[in-house]
């Protein structure tokens, strides 16, 4: 890596984090300004919306790297373009394949950012998050277990599978006690449908009262829960596939896969986050082009917002390619590289076009 290869890192570096700053301060103020409607509810005040956003920030990061890489990528080249500095590289003997191995460069350094925030940030402080707020909307609700998957909401204890979609828990198991903190009855149910903050419906329920010297079992298509422990907080105790890191959704495929149960959220969460990565490597490349031809003279303001419209149309299409794999059973692997897979043949096409 020779001084040239660190001065245009240096460059589309500072673009990216200058344009990450912005991205993420947007997206704290989003997130606190969604979070108003919470506040109130229990204990749950400004403070701890401010605080809820700020531990989100993470995963927010985690999914705009790709647009603000774009976009940032976009910004630095054009800065080496308007001084002619890219033009003199290439009359000097500076290769096209040179110039691509110099921005890959910085995109490995983009990268491995991203990969340590998403391993080692995202996913603990996102529970964090949720689980602090859960904790102080709902006072009287008590928390067990490593994942938060289990719920005690006066008598009645619950426990929950998972999330399958974003309107549905993959299962759920209902514990009633009595006065005496004695077993009442256990009941099953395959699927669990939020139908308000206080109720749930629960399909293909299977249910077991437990007497003094008997027990009675019934089975039932669907059955109204009620409990305080409603679908706002079930949400918070259980970790979307989306929020887990990379070697957690490895683990939790090759259980699934072991025991023979669905693990396609998981693999669509797991093959989304890799291609996300590689668009990181994606939007550098295409952003090269733009410092040679028309493009090189581009204003400031033009590159903002050809880079943004870009990266919001690039961050759409993944999380429709990725709603579309669940709804469409698409094969996860496939679908979720289409968005990527379009941005870095266009980066191709533009290079091998350059003179």
């Amino acid at each position: 890596m020779n001084m040239l290869d660190r001065y245009i890192a240096r460059t589309l570096l500072a673009a990216v984090g200058l344009t990450m700053a912005v991205l993420l301060m947007l997206g704290f103020l989003f997130t606190f300004i969604g979070e108003q409607s919470s506040v109130g509810t229990g204990h749950y005040g400004m403070i701890q919306a401010l605080s809820y956003s700020a531990m989100t920030l993470p995963q927010f990061a985690l999914e705009a790297f790709p647009a603000g890489a774009l976009i940032g990528a976009l910004l630095g080249i054009g800065i080496l373009a308007r001084s002619h500095e890219l033009t003199v590289m290439r009359v000097s003997g500076m290769s096209k394949l040179r110039l691509s191995v110099a921005v890959l460069f910085s995109a490995a350094i983009i990268i491995a950012v991203a990969m340590v925030i998403g391993e080692f940030l995202a996913q603990p402080l996102g529970q964090l998050a949720d689980q602090h707020k859960a904790f102080e909307r709902y006072a009287n609700v008590s928390f067990a277990g490593g994942g938060g998957a289990w719920i005690r909401s006066g008598d009645t204890i619950l426990e929950v599978h998972g999330l399958s979609s974003s309107a549905e828990f993959a299962g759920m198991m209902v514990f009633k006690l009595t006065p005496d903190n004695r077993l009442a009855s256990v009941a099953r149910a395959a699927r669990a449908n939020p139908v308000g903050p206080t109720s749930w419906r629960l399909l293909d329920y299977a249910e077991s009262s437990i007497g003094r010297d008997s027990v009675s079992s019934r089975n039932l298509p669907q059955q109204l829960l009620v409990t305080s422990a409603g679908s706002n907080l079930l949400r918070f105790a259980v970790a979307r596939p989306a929020q887990l890191a990379l070697h957690t959704l490895y683990q939790a495929i090759v259980y699934l896969r072991h025991n023979n149960l669905a693990a396609e959220p998981y693999l669509i969460a797991f093959w989304g986050r890799i291609a996300r990565m590689a668009g990181i490597l994606a939007a550098l490349l295409f952003a090269l082009p733009f410092g040679f031809g028309s493009m090189r003279s581009a204003t400031l303001s033009g590159r903002t917002t050809l880079g943004l419209t870009l990266g919001v149309i690039y961050f759409f299409m993944q999380r429709l390619v990725e709603s579309g794999a669940q709804v469409y059973r698409v094969d996860p692997l496939l679908l979720a590289w289409v968005p990527t897979g379009l941005l870095a043949i266009a980066a191709v096409i533009l290079i091998w076009r350059i003179r």
